[in-house]
C-alpha cells in the first residue's frame, strides 16, 4: 500500500482510494456511558477525559440517530464537497449496551441515505464475539471500522489514569477481531504522566504488533472538568506537557518506528479553547500543525517505518 505526496500512509488518501471520492464522518452521541463511570468497573472515568472536548454542536444524545445524521449531512452539504458519509459513533463507549439495542442503533444509522458505513469507537473490554460476528456480517455490504482506545501500552500508566483495563486485555481483544471483514483502528495518547521517552517510543513498537489498519495519535491535553485538571493544578510538576516544537519533533520520530502499512488517521487533536487548560499552542489549526509535521519529516529525511524492526 502506497499513497503519493506524504512520507506516511495518510487516512484521507486511503478513503479517497477506497471510495473513489471524499467521504465525511458525522459524529454521533447516543448517550452511552463507560464501565469506569457507571460503577461496574470504577467511577469518575479516565482522569484525562471530558467528552465535550470533541462533540460537535449537532451531537446531542436527546436527538435520534437519524436527526443527528440529517443535521450533520446538512451542515457538511453546505460546502458542496461530500456525497457520502460515515456514521461515527464517537462519544464514550459505543459497544457498551446489549446486542439488540446496538444492532437497532447501527441499522438506524445505515438506513439514512448517503451513509455508506459505520465508524465505532469503543474500549477493548466492552466487546463480545456476538458483536464482532455481527459487524463482520455488516462489513460485507458496508464500510465498517472498529476503533479501540488503547491510550497506553504501559500497564502502570493505564492503572494511574483509571482506565480500568489492561494492555493484556487490549491484545486479547485484537486477537478476537483480527481477520474479520471490518477495519481495526487504535487510539493512543502521547505524553501521559510518568512515561519516559523510551516508554513512549515503545508504544510504537507494541502498536505495530497489533493487527490494526489505522492509528490515531494526539498529545496529552489538560481539559476542564476532568480529574486530571485537578491533579495538574495541585501538582503541575508531575506533567511534562509537549510544546508545539517538541511534539512535532517527537511525533516525526515516533512514526519512524511504526509498521509501514498502518494508516495514520490523525496526528493531532486540539480541545476547544473554552475547555483547554494546557498546553496552548497559539491557536494553530490542526491542518497547520500537520503541515509543520510534513515539513519536518522532509527536512530530517524521515518517513513512516524508517526504523521499524519487525
Amino acid at each position: 500500500m502506497k499513497f503519493t505526496g506524504k512520507r506516511y500512509l495518510d487516512y484521507s488518501s486511503f478513503i479517497k482510494l477506497h471510495f473513489g471520492e471524499r467521504v465525511q464522518k458525522i459524529s454521533l452521541d447516543i448517550g452511552f456511558t463507560c464501565p469506569n463511570r457507571d460503577g461496574s468497573k470504577g467511577v469518575g472515568g479516565c482522569t484525562y477525559c471530558n467528552n465535550n472536548t470533541f462533540n460537535p454542536d449537532y451531537c446531542e444524545p436527546q436527538k435520534s440517530i437519524q436527526q443527528q445524521l440529517d443535521q450533520g449531512i446538512e451542515f457538511f452539504a453546505r460546502k458542496g464537497k461530500n456525497h457520502k458519509y460515515l456514521a461515527y459513533f464517537q462519544a464514550y463507549t459505543n459497544t457498551y449496551s446489549d446486542f439488540e439495542s446496538l444492532k437497532k442503533m447501527y441499522e438506524e444509522a445505515l438506513s439514512v441515505p448517503q451513509v455508506v458505513g459505520l465508524v465505532i469507537g469503543t474500549r477493548p473490554d466492552c466487546i463480545s464475539e456476538e458483536i464482532i460476528n455481527y459487524l463482520d456480517e455488516l462489513s460485507k455490504d458496508y464500510f465498517i471500522s472498529l476503533e479501540f482506545g488503547v491510550e497506553s501500552t504501559n500497564e502502570k500508566t493505564l492503572l494511574e489514569v483509571n482506565r480500568c483495563h489492561t494492555f493484556e486485555d487490549t491484545k486479547a481483544t485484537y486477537e478476537l477481531c483480527k481477520d474479520k471483514g471490518f477495519h481495526l483502528g487504535a487510539h493512543i495518547i502521547l505524553g501521559l504522566p510518568g512515561e519516559s521517552r523510551e516508554e513512549l517510543f515503545n508504544h510504537a513498537k507494541e502498536l505495530s504488533k497489533l493487527p490494526i489498519q489505522t492509528l490515531k495519535l494526539h498529545h496529552l491535553q489538560i481539559v476542564k472538568n476532568s480529574v486530571m485538571s485537578v491533579q495538574h493544578k495541585r501538582n503541575p510538576e508531575k506533567f511534562d506537557l509537549f510544546t508545539l516544537e517538541n511534539y512535532i519533533n517527537f511525533v516525526s520520530e515516533f512514526i519512524t518506528h511504526i509498521r509501514p502499512n498502518i494508516i495514520i488517521e490523525r496526528f493531532i487533536s486540539e480541545a476547544p479553547k473554552d475547555l483547554l487548560i494546557a498546553p496552548k499552542w497559539g491557536g494553530l489549526k490542526n491542518f497547520e500543525i500537520v503541515a509543520k509535521i510534513d515539513k519536518n519529516l522532509e527536512i530530517r529525511n524521515m518517513w513512516q517505518g524508517k526504523f521499524y524492526n519487525n
